[in-house]
C-alpha cells in the first residue's frame, strides 16, 4: 500500500506531501490543477519513462520520494532479494531529477538504477486509464491475466519444458559431435593405428635422448681411451718398468742398500699402474656399443619426435593424446547406439510436454468462458449489456508455459466486428470495459496500489454511480486511488483530496487539501454544477454522499 508520497519542486508543485489510506482514495479538481502532475510525480519514483522536463521552472533540482507498506508476503520482497537490498516493513524510494537532467534514486537508502524501480514498480502500482499502455491493454499480458485467474500452476509445463530443451539439446550436442568424428573418421584411424604402434611411453623421449647423446660422445674418446691402455700395458709403461725393477734387483746385493727405496719406489708404481689399467679397462667396457643399437635408438627418438610434432603436443603427451583418439573413435563407433537412445528421450521429453501443454490450453479455455461471463454480468450494469466481451485463446509458439495464446477482443454491438481493446472501444466504452476486466480479475494483483485515471470519463447518472460502486468494491480490503472528474464517484471515496492551481505573485503553484465534511460537500457540489455552488448542489452533494 502506498502510504504517503513527498513532493518537492516538480513542474508547478513546490512542496506536497500527501498521507494516502487503504480503500478508495478518490483526488478531485478542474481540469489543469495538477491532478496529472501527482501521477507523473509518482510515476517518475516509480522509474516509468514520462515527461522529459519535471523539474520546477527556477529550482536546482526535484525530488520525489515515496512511501509503502510491505508486508511480509508481498511480491516486492523478491524483487529486493533479487538486487541483494534488504526487505523492512517499509519501502522508501527516493529519486531526485536534477536541472541538468541526471537523475539519481535510493531504494531504503541503497543506490539504484531506474531498472530497480521499475521492476519495484511492477510489484507495487497498477495504472489504468483510457490509454494504459501498461497494463490491461498491453496484449502481451492477456495470457497472464487469464493464468491468474484460473489458478494455474505452470510449473508442471514449465518443468516438461525445460526436460525437452535440456534432451534436445543434448541430441543436437551428440549429433554434432558424430558429424565431427564422422568426418575426421579415416584420419583417427591412421592416427590411433600410427600411435599405437610406436607406443611411446612418458619420459622416454628423454632417456633415449641421454643414450644417443652417450653413446655418440664414446665414439669420439674410445681410440684415445684404447691408446692409453696399450701404453699401460704389457707391452709399454708396465714391461719397461718391470724391466726396471729386475735389472734394480739383480744389482741390489752389491749396492750395500742404496737401491733399496728406488726398488720400493717401483713396486708401488706397479700397484697405482695395475688400479690405472683397472680403470681404463672399465671404460673401454662401458664404451663399447653395437653401432646397429645407436642406429635403432635414433630410428625410435626421432619417430617419437616427428609425432609430436605433427600432433603438435610434447613427446611426453603423446600417450593421452592417443588416449583422446581412442575415445573419439569410441564415441563414433557407439555414437549410432547413443544417437537413437537420445532420440527416445526427446520423443518421451515432447510426449510429457505436449500432454502438460494441452491440459494448459484446456483450462486456459474454460477460464476463458468464465471470464467472458463475468465480463457479460459486469458489462450490464455499466450499461454496456449489448457489447460482446470474448477471450481468445489460440495455438500460438510453444515456450515454458504451453503453446497458447490469448488476446482479449471486445465488440460494443451484437453483430458489429471483435477487436482489441484498444481499436474497437470509445474512450468512454474503454473506461468502462477496463473497469469491468479490473473487478473479474481483481484477484490477481495482491498487495498492489491500483490507480485509476479519469476512467469514468464519458460517463454519467447511473452508469458513474455503477463504475464508482466497482471502484469501491475493488478497495475492500486494498488500495485504490482514483482521478476523477464523476461527483458520483468522488462521493463513493472513502478518502478525498482536492487538487488547486494557485497563483500567488506571479508563480503558479498546485496544492493538495483533505477534505472532510463540509468542504467535502462543497467539492461535490462544485463538481455537480460547476463554480457556482448553489444550495440544490450542495443537497444533491449531501445525497450523493449518504447513499
Amino acid at each position: 500500500m502506498l502510504r504517503s508520497l513527498d513532493i518537492r519542486d516538480m513542474l508547478i508543485i513546490d512542496r506536497l506531501s500527501l498521507l494516502f489510506q487503504p480503500g478508495l482514495n478518490v483526488l478531485t479538481g478542474e481540469t489543469g490543477a495538477g491532478k496529472s502532475i501527482l501521477l507523473d510525480s509518482l510515476g517518475f519514483v516509480l522509474g516509468w519513462r514520462g515527461r522529459a522536463e519535471l523539474v520546477r521552472q527556477g529550482a536546482e533540482q526535484g525530488e520525489v520520494v515515496a512511501v509503502f507498506d510491505l508486508p511480509p508476503a508481498h511480491a516486492a520482497r523478491d524483487v529486493l532479494a533479487e538486487y541483494g537490498i534488504e526487505a523492512e516493513d517499509e519501502l522508501i524510494l527516493r529519486r531526485i531529477n536534477h536541472a541538468d537532467g541526471r537523475k539519481t534514486a535510493w531504494v531504503n537508502d541503497r543506490r539504484v538504477s531506474g531498472e530497480v524501480l521499475r521492476a519495484l514498480s511492477d510489484r507495487l502500482v497498477e495504472l489504468h486509464g483510457q490509454h494504459d499502455d501498461r497494463g490491461l491493454l498491453n496484449p502481451r499480458g492477456h495470457r497472464q491475466m487469464l493464468d491468474a485467474y484460473a489458478g494455474l500452476d505452470l510449473a508442471p509445463a514449465r518443468a516438461a519444458w525445460s526436460a525437452l530443451a535440456s534432451s534436445k539439446k543434448q541430441l543436437a550436442a551428440a549429433e554434432g559431435a558424430l558429424a565431427a568424428v564422422q568426418a575426421e573418421e579415416s584420419f583417427l584411424r591412421h592416427a590411433v593405428a600410427e600411435l599405437d604402434k610406436l607406443n611411446p611411453e612418458p619420459g622416454e623421449e628423454a632417456v633415449l635422448d641421454t643414450r644417443r647423446r652417450a653413446m655418440q660422445a664414446s665414439e669420439k674418446i674410445r681410440a684415445d681411451v684404447a691408446r692409453a691402455a696399450a701404453t699401460l700395458s704389457e707391452q709399454g709403461a708396465e714391461a719397461m718398468l718391470l724391466e726396471a725393477l729386475r735389472r734394480l734387483e739383480g744389482a741390489a746385493d752389491q749396492a750395500d742398500g742404496a737401491l733399496d727405496a728406488p726398488i720400493a719406489a717401483l713396486n708401488r708404481v706397479l700397484m697405482e699402474l695395475g688400479e690405472a689399467q683397472s680403470g681404463v679397462d672399465r671404460c673401454l667396457s662401458a664404451l663399447d656399443f653395437n653401432p646397429a643399437e645407436l642406429e635403432a635408438l635414433e630410428e625410435r627418438l626421432f619417430a617419437i619426435r616427428a609425432l609430436a610434432r605433427k600432433h603438435s603436443v610434447l613427446p611426453d603427451d603423446l600417450g593421452g593424446f592417443a588416449e583422446g583418439l581412442r575415445t573419439r573413435l569410441e564415441a563414433l563407433d557407439g555414437g549410432a547406439q547413443n544417437i537413437a537412445a537420445l532420440t527416445r528421450a526427446v520423443a518421451l521429453a515432447q510426449d510429457s510436454y505436449d500432454a502438460a501443454s494441452a491440459e494448459l490450453t484446456a483450462i486456459r479455455r474454460a477460464a476463458a468462458l468464465r471470464l467472458d461471463a463475468a465480463m457479460a454480468a459486469e458489462l450490464a450494469p455499466l450499461k454496456m449489456e449489448r457489447a460482446v466481451f470474448v477471450t481468445h485463446v489460440t495455438e500460438g509458439d510453444p515456450g515454458p508455459e504451453g503453446r497458447d495464446a490469448v488476446a482479449f477482443t471486445v465488440a460494443t454491438n451484437p453483430g458489429a466486428p471483435a477487436g482489441p481493446l484498444n481499436r474497437i472501444a470509445s474512450g468512454g466504452e474503454l473506461s468502462r470495459f477496463l473497469l469491468a476486466l479490473k473487478v473479474c480479475l481483481t484477484g490477481d494483483t495482491p498487495g498492489m496500489t491500483l490507480i485509476f485515471d479519469e476512467i469514468d470519463r464519458g460517463v454519467g447518472g447511473a452508469t458513474a454511480d455503477a463504475v464508482g460502486r466497482r471502484l469501491k468494491a475493488l478497495a475492500t480490503g486494498a488500495q485504490v486511488l482514483v482521478v476523477t472528474h464523476s461527483p458520483q464517484v468522488a462521493a463513493l471515496g472513502a478518502h478525498h483530496w482536492r487538487v488547486e492551481k494557485r497563483v500567488v505573485a506571479d508563480m503558479t503553484t498546485s496544492t493538495v487539501t483533505p477534505l472532510d465534511g463540509a468542504a467535502r460537500i462543497e467539492e461535490i457540489g462544485r463538481m455537480l454544477s460547476g463554480d457556482s455552488v448553489s444550495d440544490a448542489a450542495r443537497e444533491a452533494a449531501r445525497a450523493l454522499l449518504a447513499g
